[in-house]
Formats: C-alpha cells, structure tokens, sequence
C-alpha cells in the first residue's frame, strides 16, 4: 500500500473514532452482512481493504432520512419528509430569494474573472452557476450535517433508489482510496450530494474539474473547482449556449391550462403571436424566437406562467424538481435584474402527497393519466386533471383541490 492509501486509512479511522454518533437504529445484523458484502465490488474498483475496513466498520444506518422504505412500513410516505407538498409560494419565498440575490451579485464581482473564464470554456453563465451555489448550500455557509459514507449506505440498503445508492457508495469509497476528499470533509445532504455545489460521487467522477490549477478537484473548499465542475455537469446534460431557461410570461385570458406539459413546443415567436406577453416588456433576441418552448403552468391558472427552453430540463437533470429549476432560474435573473415574479403566487394550498397519489392512480383507472404515481402535482398531472376537467364540465385550472378529488372519485366508483 502506498503511503496515500496508508494516511487515507489513518485519518478515516481517526474520523470515525472521533466522529459524533449518527442517528441510527438498533444494530441491524442484515443491514451489516449487506454492507460487509460489498467488498468484492468496491475491490474492483481499486479500493483497498484497509480503507473498506476503515469506512465502513462503525457504520450504522441512519433512519431520520427521508426517502426510506423501511421493513414493515414498505409504501408507507418516507419518514422525515413534509407532510405537505409544497407550493410554489412556499418553496420560493422572495425574503430568501432577494437576500441570495444580493450576496450573489457581491460575489459576482468577487469573482468576476474565475466566473468570465467558466462562461468563455463552458458556456454556462456566471449567474446560473451563483445561483446553483446558492440554492444548494448558500454559497458555502451551510454545513452539511450528514456523513456521506452512512448517509450512501442508508440509502443503498433501505431507500426506494437501492441500486442508484449502493453504486454511489461504491464511488464514495473510490473517492477516499484515492484521497480525493478528506474523511473530515466527507459530508453530504440527506441525498449523498457534497460539496459546496453538491455533487454525488458519481457525478464527481464524471464532471469535476481542477479550475484553479493546483492539481484537485476540490469541489469542497476552491470557489473555482466548484464552479467550474456545476458549468461542465450542466454542459454534460445538453447545456445549449446563449439560451435562457426560461421567460415569465402573462398568459391569455382562457387559455388551455392542458397544454402546459413539455411534449407541447412551440417556437418562442408562435407563443407570442397567440397573446403569451414576456413579463416587464423583456424582448427576446432574434435568434430566441424560433428556440423551441413549452409553456409551465406551476399553479394552474394561478399565478405566473412561463415558457421554458431546453436549459430548464438540463437544469432539472441537475436536480430532479421543478421547484427547484423555478427557484435556481428566478435567482439567477434577480442576481442580474432586482425584480420580482411580475405575476404574484396566489394563495392555493396543495393537497397532502397521499391525496395526489389518490387522485393519480383514479385518474389512471379512467385512463386519463400515464405517468408514475409519486405523490407530486408535477406537470403531466395537472394536465391529466385539467383533461379531467374538460371532459366532466367543471372549472378548467389545472389544479389538485379536494373538491375535484371528490368527484374523481365518485366518477371512478360508477365505471
């Protein structure tokens, strides 16, 4: 063994001797032998024994996490999640948003040239990159409160993405055979995502890159590693240069809230023509008018409407929710433009996860819904209620309320 692997090794058993107990259940002998039984394949990927041993001999899993499907409650809503699914108002709250923008635009000028440099290689602009480094760890000020190693081995055993997790544990023992984190700084999200723009093991693997020169990929602690690796994950998943995500928009009176799904694309121009007006007047440059966009209804008829391009889906492969693609977006325009949504949040309330995953499997026993049932009032489920809506003579919105929920249900009971 080298004398990297030795001092890996070393420090790993230190940390976790050291390392303030997680919480965990009651010692879990299937949970260990599932753990222990890895070795052959973290072996393969060129982890040593000792640094196996090392990582994973005090580990006990953490139930608090979210996302478990734990034995004896399987199906059961994910202990440590919120009850409620959250709006649009909730998730993106304008306190939280103007306080991220203005430290972002100080920032910004910090790091005027790093961010110059990225945007000239990757394409990617400066305040997409701030914006992902403020919604995911508020631009380093956060603490990730979880060991990655516990965290990657919870979720491989006993989450609903089992195989997903055990792969990125596998790459997270890689990571310390060859010293690229120090145990200390190998923590994560309650999801395995580190570092300051939170990246998975795998994903570090894939994207990260040494920005700053010194021979790292330090996406923990160098502003322009990070940075640079956020830009070259976002190239990697379709980042199409000098488009934006996304415009708010002022939506016709009566539109069809159905279409709002991204099958639906049109080019920007068309959009125009049938009456959708570019929030504050924004003009749109020649060559954006004939991009490809899809209209985004988040609260139905309520609220704002935008038309999104293809950079919106990139960034939701960054991050799997549309919440979070609105907030990242919205940031990274209020870093470069103070003003908010021109169109308010309305005051709706969402239905709890059991009820939309009650709504969703009705709505598929009347074949109006074909898509997964999660719990979650995305897009193709609110326009399989609003197609609901149409066919039955009711308000046509595009959204999940209890009342509708009643009479899909009755609607369903007599077919």
């Amino acid at each position: 063994m080298g004398r990297l692997q030795v001092l890996v090794a070393a420090g790993l058993a230190a940390w976790l001797a050291g390392s303030a107990a997680t919480p965990a259940a009651a010692a879990d002998p299937a949970f260990r032998k599932w753990l222990d039984g890895l070795w052959p394949q973290a072996q393969s990927m060129g982890v040593s024994r000792k640094t196996f041993d090392a990582a994973t001999a005090n580990v006990e899993p953490d139930l608090t996490l979210p996302d478990l499907d734990l034995p004896g409650r399987e199906g059961a809503p994910p202990r440590g999640q919120a009850e409620f699914v959250q709006t649009p108002a909730d998730y993106i709250k304008e306190a939280n948003i103007a306080r991220l923008a203005e430290r972002g635009r100080k920032l910004s000028a910090e790091h005027s040239r790093t961010l110059a440099a990225i945007e000239q290689k990757f394409g990617v602009p400066a305040n997409v990159l701030l914006a992902i480094w403020g919604r995911e760890t508020d631009f380093g000020s956060e603490r990730q409160p979880k060991s990655a190693i516990t965290v990657l081995a919870t979720q491989g055993f006993y989450g609903r993405r089992k195989d997903m997790f055990r792969q990125e544990l596998l790459y997270g023992l890689k990571m310390l055979e060859e010293g690229d984190v120090k145990p200390a700084d190998m923590r994560s999200s309650w999801g395995g995502a580190m570092g300051l723009t939170q990246f998975l093991p795998s994903e570090y693997y894939k994207y990260a890159v040494d920005f700053d020169g010194d021979g790292k990929k330090d996406i923990w602690h160098s502003v322009p590693d990070a940075l640079a690796s956020a830009a070259a994950q976002l190239v990697g998943k379709g980042w199409q240069r000098g488009t934006p995500w996304a415009y708010e928009v002022r939506v016709p009176q009566g539109i069809d809230c159905t279409v709002g799904v991204p099958d639906v694309t049109r080019p920007l121009g068309e959009w125009l023509k049938q009456g959708y007006v570019l929030a504050y007047g924004r003009k749109p440059t020649a060559a954006e008018l004939t991009e490809p966009a899809s209209l985004l209804l988040p609260e139905g008829t309520y609220g704002p409407g935008f038309l999104t391009f293809k950079n919106y889906y990139v960034i939701k492969e960054y991050n799997f929710s549309d919440l979070y693609v609105l907030f990242v977006g919205h940031l990274s325009d209020r870093i470069k433009d103070p003003r908010p949504f021109e169109t308010s949040w309305s005051k709706n309330a969402q239905l709890r996860t059991a009820q939309v995953e009650t709504m969703q499997r009705t709505l598929t026993k009347l074949g109006m819904y074909k898509d997964k049932i999660d719990g979650k009032a995305g897009m193709l489920t609110r326009s399989a209620l609003g197609a609901y809506q149409k066919a039955n003579q009711l308000k046509v919105d595009c959204w999940p309320t209890s009342a509708v929920l009643d009479d899909i249900q009755r609607k369903a009971a007599r077919n």
